[in-house]
């Protein structure tokens, strides 16, 4: 059975991040991120990734 956890996926999302963020700027952002069709989770983990590339 512990070989099964050990075998996860690459990039399976099974962690989660909390924030504590202005309500406002909040708001604007899932707004801004529903206008250009995407989701907030999506451009922050694109917004992680993209970091991480640059700063290792």
């Amino acid at each position: 059975m512990a070989e099964k956890k050990e075998r996860k996926k690459a990039g399976k999302k099974d962690s989660q991040l909390v924030i504590r963020i202005n309500a406002t700027e909040r708001d604007e952002f899932v707004s801004l991120c529903e206008d250009l069709d995407t989701s907030a989770a999506r451009e922050i983990r694109r917004f992680i990734r993209r970091f991480l590339e640059e700063n290792e």
